[in-house]
């Protein structure tokens, strides 16, 4: 399997140590941030942490934490990752720069590894967790054909978990 994906606009890798201050600095922005690490400001450690599990993760299960770029920029605009939710299975989440939000990168990214879960990894479906307030994630899940199945306690308020069977 190949962890690398791409989409018409997009390319998605594994990162790798060498993108931790990038990593460190897209999670840092507080609209990056509002809907992730339930609004906490992740440290170095953690994203030192979050870049080994998921080169572990990619050398074990052919899953992690993807970089996105647009095929015909330069820099990083955001993150997508497959990651455990609880003990359910898989969840999809993602983060973009502000700057490349309302652009349909969220959904293109999402799909590209919803796809890659359900296609070649063989998983019988993927889960997300929306926080109630954000409605622009809730409109991704729609849009990936995710429906909600439950509603739970989070940190920050009520948390709406979607799923998509294969």
């Amino acid at each position: 399997m190949n962890p690398v994906l791409t989409t018409d606009r997009l390319v998605l890798r594994p990162v790798t140590a060498h993108d931790h201050a990038g990593l460190l600095a897209h999670w840092t922005e507080p609209e990056v941030r509002r809907f992730l690490f339930d609004g906490a400001v992740p440290t170095p450690a953690q994203v030192t942490a979050i870049i080994e599990d998921s080169a572990r993760d990619f050398a074990s299960a052919g899953y992690g934490l993807w970089l996105i770029r647009e095929t015909d920029g330069l820099g990083p605009v955001g993150t997508v990752a497959l990651r455990p939710l609880d003990d359910l299975g898989l969840e999809v989440v993602y983060s973009l720069d502000p700057g490349a939000q309302g652009r349909g990168y969220a959904t293109e990214a999402a799909r590209a590894v919803v796809e890659y879960a359900l296609g070649p990894l063989g998983l019988p479906e993927v889960l997300a967790e929306v926080d109630e307030g954000n409605t622009a994630s809730a409109a991704v899940a729609a849009r990936l054909g995710m429906t909600p199945f439950a509603v739970v306690p989070g940190l920050l308020g009520p948390m709406i978990r979607y799923r998509r069977a294969r």
